[in-house]
């Protein structure tokens, strides 16, 4: 699929606006915002590792209604069971017949609060729906509708009584980010406006909308000598030695799929090095497993990203054209 330039300033325009809309309400978070709405037009879903009272129930609902689609919020806790998420089927004494409730899972925006204080069995739960779109409850499948992106929060301080994500569940976010405290500007700004009571926003475009935005963003093009860097990088975290399991072919795929929505976002319809760059600590990062000697030593997975990246040796611009241009002439 070659992408128009109608359809590219299209969705350089319409990706903006969406940010500017959330950003109405989250203020001074735009890099996040547009993390979280990479996120969502490259069908994956995001991690928030936040301390409480940064935003991040806004920001799921105020993206839900940007896209005019709907949004839920599920809070995670010890008692919680997988039925609560996905929903149950009841047996209507009336109708003589079992009817399913839909669970909070069925909703285009998700946020899964503290996610990780639910039990592993709970948390299994979304694992269907995160990779596939849809939950099987009692032998029946049903989709949850599109788009669909889980927003789902864990406390860094507070680890009492909290289960540890899998790793299978990690590697199902495209990316983790932080919201983080707003800086002082931002701050006074929340506090003018507090008197005017919870903020709503104004859609921007549909749920079908976000489903082009989609189908546009995988035609973006991807030099193969980018795609060898993104494979080296992969390959590097593997190797390196503060690792105890490096990142998936998964990891690699969504890597891929960001660069492609997150070069669109920014006026391009190719991919650069410096996307892969800008992505590769929210994509990759939250997937490697350390060394607990590492951990110990005070090494961090972002550090471990950052040292990748230094190592690694981008393709430049020349050898980019180059390969082009012997691509076109092969053809």
């Amino acid at each position: 699929m070659t992408i128009t330039q109608e359809q590219s300033t299209w969705f350089h325009e319409t990706f903006s606006k969406l940010v500017d809309n959330v950003e109405q309400v989250v203020l001074g978070k735009r890099h996040v915002i547009e993390l979280a709405f990479t996120a969502m037009v490259s069908e994956g879903h995001l991690l928030l590792e936040d301390f409480p009272g940064t935003g991040k129930t806004s920001l799921a609902r105020a993206m839900g209604q940007s896209v005019q689609g709907t949004s839920s919020r599920i809070q995670f806790t010890p008692d919680l069971l997988p039925g609560d998420v996905t929903g149950i089927t009841v047996y209507d004494q009336r109708r003589g017949e079992f009817e399913f409730h839909q669970g909070p899972i069925f909703a285009n925006v998700v946020l899964a609060d503290e996610i990780n204080r639910a039990s592993p069995k709970t948390q299994s739960a979304l694992l269907e729906v995160m990779e596939e779109g849809h939950v099987t409850v009692d032998g029946v499948t049903r989709p949850v509708g599109i788009p669909f992106l889980v927003v789902a929060t864990q406390n860094p301080v507070e680890q009492a009584g909290t289960y540890r994500l899998p790793e299978a569940q990690l590697d199902r976010f495209l990316m983790k980010a932080s919201l983080g405290y707003p800086d002082h500007a931002a701050t006074v700004r929340i506090l003018e406006g507090s008197s005017a009571g919870r903020r709503e926003v104004e859609p921007v475009i549909t749920p079908q909308g976000v489903v082009s935005l989609a189908d546009i963003a995988r035609g973006a093009y991807l030099n193969p000598l980018v795609l060898d860097y993104i494979a080296r990088i992969v390959e590097a975290t593997r190797l390196a030695t503060e690792v105890r399991l490096g990142v998936s072919v998964r990891g690699a795929l969504a890597l891929t799929r960001a660069s492609r929505t997150w070069a669109l976002a920014h006026g391009r319809t190719y991919v650069t090095p410096d996307d892969i760059k800008a992505l590769a600590g929210p994509v990759l990062a939250h997937r490697l497993i350390l060394d607990p000697e590492a951990e110990f030593d005070g090494v961090t997975a972002g550090a471990v990203i950052g040292q990748v990246l230094l190592d690694v040796v981008p393709p430049s611009q020349k050898e980019q054209g180059l390969h082009d241009s012997r691509a076109k002439e092969s053809a």
